[in-house]
């Protein structure tokens, strides 16, 4: 039987951000505090939504989903970083590469479709009010959302498949804080063209689409706010939205910027810099941008906290 892991190389060293030890406790403590707080704001709206029946309605379905998704995205890569920064051996096996980029690949896939179903949902909720309850059935979402896990797991595990094939024969250094598909890729000693054109074709059709989706959907929602009367629900609406479409825009225009823009366009310091964002900062945002700014389930947060507090 015809082995499909070729690779001479047992571990991989993630180089991480610097080998500056002086800095080490500062990115330490700068990573702890935004990994807590991530954890801590996407639990407590989860718990909320899931214990209140209040929010037993489509829009929180989606942003608890949203929220699931941001803890394990943000769990698949942060843990690592913290170990590699107190051990002071950024070393990962090749198969807990493997691991890590199949994660990886899973939950942003499925944070890229989640943000478009929420943006059509939106849409439809803002522009075509009268017929949200016949569009947007709890089996119709139920499945938009079931269907955005199993093609994200599906991807995963094709991507993954496709990379195990390959010979990674000498250099082991990846240049990452984590086993990025991208920077594997250079590393190998074998032909990497269908791996590379299914991240272009693939993602491309994914990203791309999606954002194209979720644009559209923005502009109609801002064109239905600037008809509203009421100067005060004007501002109000548009202000929520503004704080949508900055953290879409952020998301989908630094993971373009690394896996679909040429690679001679970019340097390993951009696509770190690219990384943090949508690894690290875009699922400590989606709980504040997305529910935090709703004031009756930032209410409903403030009395589970209570009510577990002195419980």
């Amino acid at each position: 039987m015809k082995k499909l892991n070729k690779t001479n190389i047992l571990e991989f060293i993630l180089v991480g951000f610097s080998d500056d030890l002086a800095q080490q406790p500062v990115l330490f403590s700068l990573l702890l505090f935004i990994y807590l707080t991530t954890m801590i704001g996407n639990l407590l709206i989860i718990l909320t939504i899931v214990s209140n029946a209040h929010f037993h309605s489509l829009m929180y379905f989606f942003l608890s989903n949203l929220s699931l998704i941001d803890l394990c995205l943000s769990s698949t890569i942060v843990p690592k970083m913290f170990a590699d920064i107190q051990t002071g051996n950024p070393t990962i096996s090749f198969n807990g590469c493997l691991i890590q980029m199949y994660m990886f690949l899973c939950f942003s896939g499925l944070e890229t479709l989640l943000l478009s179903i929420m943006s059509y949902d939106r849409f439809v909720a803002i522009c075509l009010p009268m017929y949200y309850l016949a569009i947007m059935t709890p089996k119709f979402c139920a499945l938009l959302v079931v269907s955005s896990w199993i093609f994200a797991i599906f991807r995963a595990q094709i991507h993954t498949i496709l990379l195990v094939q390959l010979s990674f024969c000498e250099d082991n250094k990846i240049p990452q804080f984590f086993c990025d598909i991208g920077a594997l890729l250079k590393l190998s000693c074998s032909d990497t063209y269908i791996n590379e054109l299914l991240i272009f074709i693939e993602g491309g059709l994914v990203v791309v689409v999606s954002f194209i989706c979720i644009l559209v959907s923005y502009i109609l929602i801002g064109y239905a706010i600037v008809r509203i009367p009421s100067a005060t629900g004007k501002c109000k609406t548009f202000s929520t939205y503004s704080s949508h479409i900055s953290v879409v825009l952020l998301f989908f225009g630094t993971i373009i910027g690394v896996y679909l823009c040429p690679s001679t366009t970019r340097t390993a310091e951009r696509d770190k810099a690219a990384a943090v964002m949508y690894t690290v900062v875009i699922p400590l945002l989606n709980p504040f941008i997305y529910s935090l700014r709703n004031g009756n389930l930032r209410g409903a947060i403030r009395k589970t906290i209570q009510r577990k507090l002195f419980l």
